[in-house]
Formats: structure tokens, C-alpha cells, sequence
């Protein structure tokens, strides 16, 4: 049996894709392992890594995102007058 701990749920600005992360504890003793499901209309990806790929996929995702300029604030939406 595995238990399944959710961690994050992003939904991306831009395309809506929904991506959730898990973590799977296998009550044989295995390792935890980060699953990755991303979620594109009626399509789905997943996929499962270990302790030490998702620290270096982590660590690239930082690395790009801190060389990237600053995200726009939102628009705000203008004031509705009341009747």
C-alpha cells in the first residue's frame, strides 16, 4: 500500500496547465518519492523521481527563475461605480 501526501498545487498563468505535487510513502519500507502530475485540458503527465533528482531539478528551476526580470504586477480591474 502506498500513502499519498499532497505537497503543492500551481496552476499556471499562462496555458492553465494544473500542476500538483505528492508525495508517495511506500508502507514496504521503499524510499518517498516526489510525483509530478501535470494536468493539460483532458491530458495528464506524471511522473515519479527520487529524493536526489528533485533536489537538483529544484535547484535548475531556481537557478533559471532568479535570471528571469520581474513578473508585471496584475491589472487591477477599474472600480465600478455603484448606481
Amino acid at each position: 500500500m502506498t500513502t499519498i501526501t499532497p505537497l503543492e498545487k500551481l496552476t499556471v498563468p499562462l496555458g492553465g496547465q494544473v500542476i500538483e505535487l505528492q508525495q508517495l510513502d511506500y508502507d514496504a519500507g521503499g524510499m518517498s518519492l516526489l510525483r509530478t502530475r501535470i494536468r493539460e485540458k483532458s491530458r495528464f503527465t506524471v511522473f515519479e523521481i527520487d529524493p536526489q533528482t528533485a533536489q537538483r531539478w529544484g535547484e535548475a528551476l531556481l537557478r533559471w527563475a532568479q535570471t528571469q526580470p520581474p513578473a508585471p504586477p496584475p491589472a487591477v480591474a477599474p472600480a465600478q461605480e455603484l448606481p
